[in-house]
């Protein structure tokens, strides 16, 4: 697989910010990753403070806490909500695929 310049923990996020009530299993169709990868990525994401997973019926519904700022040390300084606007601008309304 080629080299992207974002992670699959970046595009996950980004996926989740374009549809806090998007299921797993059509993350995983837009990433081009498996559903379980897509479980542990979101766990990740949970327990570092980017996401807030609640239980709403049967579906989880997302919050993305943009406040919470980027682990690079290069990027420390940033706020990782800044980098989902920015990203999310770029796609149209309804382009089905948030993948690379």
């Amino acid at each position: 697989m080629p080299w992207t310049f974002l992670s699959s923990h970046g595009i996950v996020l980004l996926v989740i910010a374009r549809d806090t009530a998007i299921r797993l299993r059509d993350i995983a169709l837009h990433v081009g990753i498996t559903e379980r990868a897509v479980q542990r990525i979101v766990a990740d994401l949970v327990a570092a403070g980017y996401l807030t997973r609640r239980r709403i019926g049967r579906r989880n519904v997302y919050e993305l806490h943009g406040e919470v700022h980027m682990r690079h040390p290069t990027t420390r300084h940033l706020e990782v909500g800044a980098l989902m606007t920015a990203l999310k601008s770029g796609f149209p309304a309804d382009s089905g695929s948030a993948g690379p």
